[in-house]
Formats: C-alpha cells, structure tokens, sequence
C-alpha cells in the first residue's frame, strides 16, 4: 500500500523524534536536577519543569498516540476508553508546557523589569508553586477533551480508535471549547511571550545605557560589569527558548487562525496544501519539545561542562570494567 507523502514522512518523523526527545529531555532534567550549572533556584526549578513537562508531550504524543497508532494500530492502547484517556494526556501536556513557558518568560520579566516584586516573586518556593499551580489547572482544563472522542471501528465487539463526534462539529458548547482551547494554547501564551520579551529587552537596553554612562563617568575605564554580565546571559537564554518557541509555533498559530476564519473543516484530498501545512504545522510544534536542552547547551557554559561529565561517566565506567578484566586475566595468567 503506498501512503501518501505526508503520513511517510510522519513514520519516519514520529519515532525518530521520540528517540531524541526522550533521552535529551531526560538528560536535561537530571542534569539541571543537581544544581550546578550556576543558575538560580528559581531558574532551575522553572527548567526542570519544562523539561518534565517537554518529556511528557514527547511520550504521549509522538509515542502512545502517533507511533501506536501507526505501527500498531490494534493494540491495546488503541481501544477507545484508553486512546481518549491519551489524548487527554496529550492535551494537558501540552496545555502545562506551554504555560511553564510563559511563567518563566514572566518570572525573568519581574527579575529584570520590577525590582520591587523581584524579591518576594522571584524565589524557589514560589516557582514552585507556579509550575504545581499551573501542572494542576493544564489537567483540569484538558478533562473534557476525553468526551470528544467516539470509537472508530470494532474488533471482536471491542471499540478501537478515536475519532471526534460528530457534536464536536455541530453544538455551539464544543465549538466554544475548541475557541477557548484555541485562545488558551497557543494564541495567548505566544501574544504574552512577545509581549514580555519586549519590554524585558527594552529594559535591560535603557539599563545597560545608564549603567555604561554612570560607569564611564565615575571609573573613566571599560570595566566588566558584573550585575550587566548576568543580565546578559540571562536575557540570551529567556530570548533563546521564547525565540525556539514563538518560531516553531508559528505556523500552527497562523495555519488554526486561518482555519477558524475560513471555517475549513475537511480537506480535499491527502494532497490538499492546506491537508500537508496541517500536519507540518503540528510535526514543527511537536519538536519544540526537543529544543531546549539544545539551546541550554549552545547558551550555558556549565550546562555543557555537565553535560560532557554525563557524556563520559559511562565511557570511564566501561574503560575502568576492560582495565579491571585485563588486570584480572593477567592475574590468572601469571599464576
């Protein structure tokens, strides 16, 4: 059976990505876990968020709900009680790593542009409890999703797959939930993420001009600015993941907008443009959750010291385990 262009390029895309979303993510979690790569508390517990949360749409969605459902279409997870629960997960994954997103995005915005709240907001506990806060609401609000699903067919009177119902199309409630869905993730955490790094650029711009004048004034030379230097790397990671984020989105948003507008709700074939943005729109968000611990890599100096500690444990371990069965044979030999 020859599948058309798009889904061959999905069977290829859906694995692949699972096989390096899980382990980078991974990695990035224990890694930023221990604590040393000279980032704040705060910072950390915003970053171990996201990459628990990244992880999460890498396992639900690109494993339970793509690849199952392309390699192994009748197995157990493709029953329809357990496939609606998956989407859920799917949703609220979604939902939760999007918004960890947009609390970073505003817990650097309050450490650069309000000194005044900076130290009673920008704290460990309290990040805390805006990643616990926001994990919570994400599955709250992606409940009903699981009553938007209907079976596909029946296999021994057992209903297999997920499909919408047809009164996710024609009641005005589940139109509304789809328009708030839509609103909730992506259009407002993009809006808010520009919005935020903007005014944050804006900030550390005009600070950065005072603080040279007031420096060149009072030291007549070109010292390094400490207070300017951690503002600097802070801006470069905050610009880095919101960038990687807005631009990867960016065509899901653009493409569901003008879905909504055009009120396009079937295509006309597998090999309708508007059918292959769709699916390439959704593979694009899909690796949003892969980048980050690229990015952390590429920005942050200790990350990467590490990073190559993590990378040589095991080696070090397996060349220690060969010396030790050299010695132990040599041993032998000589006696």
């Amino acid at each position: 059976m020859a599948y058309p262009v798009i889904y061959q390029v999905e069977r290829i895309y859906h694995p692949l990505l699972a096989a390096i979303g899980v382990p980078v993510n991974l990695v990035a979690i224990v890694i930023l876990s221990r604590g040393k790569c000279g980032l704040s508390k705060c910072i950390t517990v915003y970053l171990v968020g996201m990459a628990v949360a990244d992880l999460l749409v890498v396992i639900t969605e690109p494993i339970l709900q793509r690849t199952v459902s392309i390699y192994f279409p009748d197995s157990f997870l493709r029953i329809t009680p357990v496939c609606s629960l998956i989407t859920i997960l799917c949703s609220a994954a979604t939902v939760v790593s999007v918004w960890l997103t947009v609390t970073f995005t505003f817990d650097r915005f309050v450490a650069i542009c309000c000194e005044k709240l900076k130290t009673k907001y920008c704290s460990e506990k309290t990040a805390a409890v805006v990643v616990g806060t926001v994990s919570v609401l994400g599955c709250l609000v992606s409940l009903p999703c699981y009553f938007t699903q209907e079976q596909n067919y029946m296999i021994d009177n057992v209903p297999m797959g997920c499909v919408f119902k047809l009164s996710f199309f024609t009641s005005p409630i589940w139109a509304a939930f789809d328009l708030f869905l839509l609103i909730l993730t992506p259009c407002i955490p993009v809006f808010l993420i520009l919005l935020l790094n903007v005014l944050t650029v804006r900030r550390i711009l005009l600070s950065s001009k005072v603080r040279r004048g007031f420096r060149g004034h009072s030291n007549g030379e070109n010292h390094k600015d400490p207070e300017m230097e951690n503002r600097r790397k802070s801006i470069i990671l905050l610009i880095s993941i919101s960038g990687s984020f807005i631009l990867l989105w960016a065509t899901l948003v653009v493409f569901v907008i003008y879905r909504r507008i055009a009120d396009i709700q079937k295509y006309s074939s597998d090999t309708d443009p508007l059918f292959i943005t769709d699916h390439t729109s959704n593979m694009l968000q899909l690796l949003s959750s892969c980048t980050n611990t690229c990015i952390y890599a590429v920005t942050q100096t200790k990350f990467r010291q590490e990073l190559k500690k993590a990378v040589k444990y095991p080696l070090n371990l397996i060349a220690k385990l060969v010396k030790s069965q050299k010695e132990l044979k040599d041993f032998k030999h000589c006696n």
